[in-house]
C-alpha cells in the first residue's frame, strides 16, 4: 500500500521551500524519484442546479426507456422494468417546477422468455470475406457486440463483464429487443471489431428462459422551488464550498493558480501553501487517486481531484 501523504511527510522530515511563480513548485531537498501530487481542476459552465438535474438523452437504447420511466412516475406515479434500470438511482428530476429525485425498490422475479447473444473467436486467418464490421450496425448491437469483445478479451476482467449473465447479454431494452441481434440476422455470422484486425466473432442468439429482477422506479418529492433544489444540490453533491478569506494568502494564491490553469504540481515534501490546500479540499488522506469531485469558490463551479504518482 502506498503511503499516506501526511506519513510521507514524517518520513521525510523536511521543510519545504515554495516558489509560487509557476504552475510545478520547485522543492529544496527533494531527490529523484519522490512522490508528485498533481492537483487538476475544470470549471463547469453550467449552475450546480443545472449540473444536477437528469435529462434522458436523445437516443432510443437509453432515452426512449428514461422518458417513458419518467412520465410515468411524475409526480406519484410507479414503472416496473424486468433485468434493468432505465433511471439512475437519486437522479434529480424536475417537473413543473417542483423537484424529486428517483428511487428504486426490488419488487419480485419474473421468469420469461430472452434472447441471449454469445459470441465465439474466430481466428484471423479464418475471417470470412462477408463478415460484418461492428461499427456498421445500429448502436443497440454494436453496443452489445463491443461488451462481449471486451469481456472476451479480458477474460471476464472489465468492468463490461457485470453486464452479462455469465458469458451472455441478455437482450432487455426495447431497442436492444427490435435490434438486428433480435431479428436472428447476425445468427451465426461472423462480426469483426475492426476492417483489418484479429478480433472476430462468431455470434450465437438464443431464445431461454430467464429469472429477470423486477426494478419499479419512483419520484421522491425533494423541493418545490429552484432555490429549495438549490440547497438540496449543496448538500448532497457538492463536496466542497470555500470561500478565499478561508485560505491564508498563500494557500489562496496555489488554489487559484490550479484552478485558473488546470493543474498544480508539487513533488514531496509539499509546501505548508499547498498542504493547507488539499486539507480544505478533503483531500489530505488521499494515497493515490481521487477525482470528480465538486467545488464551488468565490461564486464559481469546478470539477477537481487529485492524483498521485508515487514514483514520477
Amino acid at each position: 500500500m502506498v503511503p499516506t501523504r501526511r506519513r510521507l511527510l514524517q518520513i521525510s522530515g523536511a521543510t519545504a521551500v515554495t516558489a509560487l511563480a509557476g504552475c510545478t513548485t520547485s522543492i529544496l531537498g527533494s531527490g529523484d524519484g519522490a512522490p508528485e501530487y498533481a492537483l487538476v481542476t475544470h470549471s463547469i459552465d453550467v449552475s450546480p442546479v443545472e449540473y444536477a438535474l437528469y435529462r434522458p438523452g436523445e437516443g432510443a437504447l437509453f432515452g426512449e426507456p428514461a422518458r417513458t420511466a419518467l412520465d410515468a412516475i411524475l409526480p406519484e406515479g410507479r414503472h416496473t422494468t424486468y433485468g434493468y434500470r432505465p433511471l439512475p438511482e437519486d437522479g434529480y428530476v424536475e417537473s413543473e417546477g417542483s423537484y424529486y429525485q428517483t428511487k428504486y425498490a426490488v419488487t419480485g422475479r419474473r421468469e420469461m422468455a430472452r434472447q441471449l447473444v454469445r459470441v465465439e473467436t474466430v481466428p484471423e486467418e479464418e475471417l470470412p470475406d462477408d463478415a460484418v464490421l461492428i461499427d456498421t450496425l445500429e448502436r443497440p448491437s454494436a453496443r452489445a457486440l463491443k461488451i462481449l469483445h471486451s469481456h472476451t478479451q479480458s477474460d471476464g476482467e472489465t468492468r463490461a463483464s457485470d453486464l452479462l449473465r455469465d458469458d451472455a447479454y441478455v437482450l432487455r431494452r426495447p431497442a436492444e429487443r427490435e435490434s438486428r441481434l433480435a431479428s436472428g440476422d447476425l445468427d451465426g455470422r461472423v462480426v469483426t471489431l475492426t476492417e483489418d484486425g484479429p478480433w472476430g466473432y462468431r455470434v450465437s442468439v438464443s431464445r431461454e428462459r430467464v429469472a429477470e429482477t423486477a426494478y419499479t422506479a419512483l419520484a421522491v418529492p425533494v423541493a418545490d422551488s429552484q432555490a429549495e433544489f438549490r440547497e438540496v444540490v449543496f448538500g448532497s453533491r457538492i463536496d466542497t464550498e470555500l470561500a478565499p478569506a478561508a485560505l491564508g494568502q498563500d494557500a489562496r494564491d496555489v488554489l487559484e493558480r490550479a484552478l485558473a490553469r488546470g493543474t498544480y504540481t508539487e513533488t514531496e515534501p509539499l509546501s505548508e501553501p499547498f498542504d493547507a490546500v488539499l486539507d480544505a479540499l478533503g483531500l489530505g488522506s488521499v494515497d493515490r487517486v481521487e477525482n470528480g469531485r465538486l467545488l464551488w469558490y468565490d461564486g464559481e463551479f469546478y470539477r477537481y481531484g487529485l492524483y498521485i504518482d508515487p514514483d514520477p
